[in-house]
């Protein structure tokens, strides 16, 4: 007999449509700083009377030990320094200008805190000098397919702009502003994130659970506030930071750079020291100055408050605490970490904490995604900016777990209908003790779904969209068609047709199947492809320099990039992770060309990398088929990007007969008439919607550039290469 899920009963029902209201996340005022006070990525805006100017391409900024050093920050011909700037942490960067154009980014937001699938408005107060576009990320991570992209156009007035966000993959986020080249001046005053929050229900928070659910028990007695506040000693402050047995007890850690020294010349963490400050007793790190060369000097000294019991996908973690310090410290980056204080899990936390000299109070809520399951504490490095000697004080911490119905719930929705998730009133599976198994059943009579999410909690949105279940396998009107599942964050399971549907769930094989029990199946369908014949005149790009020598540099020599010409494919609708999808249509050039894809939502909002693989283009006409599922990180995609400037000649490229659809035949993705479903950008424009072939013409770059020769499959290659070229559009054979 299979066990039980335990059941939390609800505080109370929910029902009738959802109220909602803006929620403000995040804001900063860059008058309350002087100097940068986020990680600096080659490029320092300036504090001009309490406003952070960017300066523009003309620039870059460097320390002079870089400048001095032999990396990419290398004092180049021609330039000079024309003064110095110096970041609110205190570091000095020279102002270089002399071979610019410099292409550069910087943050304008860090530590953000965002929910998975979450939808955000960004507002800002800016102007520049000319008009100017620029692109805007929120990134959740570093690799690729983890930004949403936005284009915000600037202009010569204060003005507040907005801009928008959705399908954000991550619990923390920053904000990358990008003018690239752009010799602009540009000037922000502050920053603020909101999101629009729908009701939900009435949520119970339980403080300070261990594993079991109990509270935190010491020499046989309960500690319901486990320590937070400081006024009772340690039970044990013997207790290393690896005693996998009772560091839970110690609920904040500290390391002090030079105090517990281990076998390896480092420093260990310890309880934290609890002394009386300000009539009370608080935690205290007495910070050393940091003097480890490098990022590493971040963690010379850090603080801890840990949790006493490990978070899972999903889970809704509340935190408090009081902190101040002996001296203002503009920023201290959070990470969490594992079971023992110092096993580093993942960079974002809970963002980036100022300290005053006076008590402040924090109260957040985190949720925890995948790449923060196993997470123990909140790990503050102490040095991120400041390096000298530093107090730092916290008080009165507070953990609470969010109390959530527990078991397998299924929410459906059809978004040919308009039918939306309600995922408060999700459906919970049921135990058929004869079969072994769990069963559901979604949908209605006047409610038919399409689309399902299956989790393994309910009471929470954001909890649930981070604990559901994913299949492997194509999904069937067929319950013998089991297939597996795995944990996985906003699976949305596109189902075979619109109706009422079982599902059967085996939860100790971990396998699934569906079956509908009324509706209408979707058919496969003829498909036609589109005919019209696309024409896009690509222009000539600054692109790779030769060497003295005549070799091919692998390093970029120009400005140019492969987007700078672009054609994009744009589905009728967004597509999923998961979903798989079949891509035909005939090309030619003329000239070789090899053109790369990338998966975007909008047209120029890029989400990840990789699409249909590398088009060889050539003077033939040829028929190009794949069958591409979305990724992951691309979930959201409505459009495929052809990057048409991976080569550097100005080309004529031409498609027609394009199909894109479902791999079942069951839907067709794009119209088979008509020219809604193509988009263009050649150099220097943003993307607009292709009219006809004479809608699109050729603009003649007038920039002297190096001859490049090509082989016949459109690769760049050295003057000593051997066999057919391709020199200005001609070919040629090589001896």
């Amino acid at each position: 007999m299979k066990k039980l899920f335990t059941l939390i009963a609800l505080l109370a029902a929910f029902a009738g449509a959802k109220a909602a209201e803006w929620v403000e996340d995040y804001k900063i005022d860059y008058s309350q700083n002087t100097g940068f006070p986020f990680y600096v990525m080659g490029y320092v805006p300036e504090w001009k009377d309490g406003v952070m100017t960017d300066y523009g391409a003309d620039y870059r900024y460097a320390t002079q030990a870089d400048l001095d050093g032999d990396g990419d920050a290398k004092w180049k011909d021609g330039e000079s320094s024309v003064g110095t700037v110096t970041t609110q942490g205190g570091t000095e960067y020279q102002k270089v200008t002399g071979a610019g154009p410099y292409w550069h980014q910087y943050f304008i937001a860090d530590g953000i805190p965002t929910e998975i699938d979450g939808s955000y408005t960004v507002k800002a107060m800016v102007k520049a000098s000319e008009p100017v576009s620029i692109t805007v990320n929120m990134g959740w991570g570093w690799g690729d397919g983890q930004q949403a992209k936005a284009s915000v156009a600037i202009g010569t007035e204060w003005a507040e702009v907005e801009w928008e966000y959705n399908g954000i993959g991550g619990a923390s986020c920053n904000l990358v502003a990008q003018p690239g080249t752009s010799t602009a001046t540009i000037e922000w005053k502050y920053v603020t994130v909101s999101h629009l929050q729908k009701e939900q229900r009435p949520v119970v928070w339980q403080e300070w659970l261990t594993s079991d659910g109990q509270p935190v028990i010491v020499d046989g007695n309960p500690i319901p506030t486990y320590m937070g506040d400081a006024e009772t000693p340690w039970p044990d402050s013997n207790v290393r930071f690896n005693d996998q047995e009772k560091n839970h007890l110690i609920c904040a850690w500290a390391k002090e750079k030079g105090r517990n020294m281990n076998d390896e010349g480092g420093w260990d963490p310890f309880p934290a020291d609890i002394e009386e400050v300000d009539g009370s007793h608080v935690f205290v790190c007495h910070g050393k100055p940091a003097t480890t060369e490098g990022d590493p000097s971040a963690w010379d000294n850090q603080f801890w408050i840990q949790s006493p019991k490990e978070w899972k996908a999903g889970d809704q973690v509340k935190i408090h605490f009081r902190y101040k310090a002996s001296a203002p410290v503009s920023s201290t980056d959070t990470q969490i970490h594992k079971h023992n204080p110092s096993d580093y899990l993942i960079w974002h936390a809970i963002g980036n904490i100022a300290f005053t000299t006076e008590w402040q109070e924090y109260d957040g809520i985190m949720t925890i995604a995948d790449d923060m399951v196993g997470g123990w504490s909140i790990a503050f490095n102490l040095n991120s900016v400041v390096k000298d000697a530093v107090d730092f004080y916290f008080d009165d911490l507070s953990w609470q777990s969010m109390k959530l119905d527990e078991g397998y719930f299924v929410a459906g929705s059809n978004p040919n209908t308009g039918l939306e998730y309600d995922f408060d009133n999700a459906v919970q599976f049921e135990y058929d003790e004869a079969e072994n198994i769990y069963t559901a059943t979604i949908g209605s009579d006047n409610e038919y779904v399409s689309q399902i999410m299956i989790s393994t909690v309910r009471g929470n949105d954001a909890a649930f969209k981070s604990a559901t279940l994913k299949p492997s396998g194509t999904i069937t009107n067929d319950k013998e068609n089991w297939l597996d599942y795995a944990p996985s964050s906003l699976a949305k399971l596109n189902l075979p047709g619109e109706g009422i549907w079982k599902i059967y769930l085996d939860d100790e094989f971990k396998s699934m199947a569906f079956e509908m029990l009324k509706g209408n199946i979707l058919e496969p369908k003829e498909i036609n492809p589109n005919p019209t014949l696309i024409v896009i005149n690509a222009l000539e790009r600054d692109d790779l320099a030769d060497a003295e020598d005549g070799t091919v540099k692998e390093e970029p020599g120009g400005t140019g990039q492969p987007w700078d010409n672009q054609f994009w494919i744009v589905a009728n609708r967004t597509l999923s992770a998961g979903e798989t999808t079949v891509v035909q249509f005939k090309y030619k050039s003329s000239i070789p060309a090899k053109v790369s894809t990338q998966s975007h939502a909008d047209p120029g909002s890029y989400l990840h990398w990789a699409a249909i693989g590398d088009v060889n283009f050539t003077e033939e006409w040829q028929d190009f088929e794949t069958t591409f599922t979305v990724a992951g990180e691309a979930n959201g995609m409505k459009s495929i990007a052809f990057n048409m400037a991976e080569i550097k000649d100005a080309c004529k490229y031409e498609i027609k007969d394009v199909v894109w659809k479902l791999e079942d035949n069951t839907e067709s993705l794009i119209n088979d008439s008509g020219t809604q479903n193509f988009f263009v950008k050649v150099l220097g424009e943003e993307p607009h919607q292709y009219v006809d072939p004479d809608g699109i013409s050729s603009v003649v770059n007038t920039n002297s550039v190096p001859t490049v020769t090509y082989n016949l499959a459109g690769q760049r290659v050295s003057k000593d290469y051997k066999g057919i070229v391709v020199k200005s559009g001609k070919k040629f054979i090589a001896k």
